[in-house]
């Protein structure tokens, strides 16, 4: 246990500006939601059904993270603020990922059995957004704030919109270096301007 409350408060330091000293960490609600997730998790490994659920329950009323306990989390994740944040049964989370306050891990409620997504590493989802059913979210992508993702992101993508578009971006590592969940590439918007533009300087040469 002290070795994961090391690992916590140094995950929390990396990402997090904020933060001036170790001993604001246990402020943190996402650092107390991470410890308690760890140890319904185990419980709910065991089959102790109901303490695991009393454990993330009464976790979620303290601090406004709900991590069920049947989730599989993998190294490094990092909640910011935290509120609001819903973590499903089924979901599956890889190494290094990073949520921001808002964020849903949900399924559709349509399907049975493994109903929530799978994020792979070193993926980062923005305030508010909301990755729903059984998708995978492939390593090394960004989801921009306010974004719905229905559907499969591919790898080093980065994905805008309701519902969500996905961007390529090539082999590039991004939420431990590049945490801005707002200035994304948007190509439909671009697309959309230059017609603006170009619809605008036809208007001109008519009326000329």
């Amino acid at each position: 246990m002290f070795e994961t409350i090391k690992q916590e408060i140094a995950i929390i330091r990396d990402r997090d500006p904020a933060i001036k000293s170790d001993m604001e960490v246990f402020l943190y609600p996402s650092f107390k939601a991470i410890l308690k997730y760890r140890k319904a998790h185990k419980l709910y490994e065991k089959k102790h059904y109901f303490r695991a659920r009393l454990i993330s329950q009464r976790t979620a009323r303290k601090t406004g993270i709900e991590i069920h306990p049947g989730a599989t989390i993998g190294k490094g994740l990092f909640i910011d603020h935290g509120h609001g944040v819903v973590i499903g049964e089924t979901a599956i989370i890889g190494d290094n990922v990073t949520l921001y306050q808002g964020v849903t891990l949900g399924g559709t409620g349509k399907q049975k059995g493994k109903r929530h997504p799978t994020l792979e590493d070193n993926v980062m989802v923005g305030c508010g957004a909301k990755v729903l059913g059984d998708i995978t979210i492939g390593a090394n992508s960004m989801i921009g704030a306010g974004s719905v993702v229905l559907n499969d992101v591919p790898p080093n993508s980065t994905v805008v919109g309701v519902p969500g578009r996905v961007v390529k971006r090539d082999n590039v590592k991004i939420p431990s270096a590049d945490l801005d969940q707002v200035h994304l590439p948007d190509p439909v918007m671009n697309d959309i301007q230059q017609l603006k533009e170009t619809v605008a300087r036809l208007v001109k040469q008519m009326e000329e």
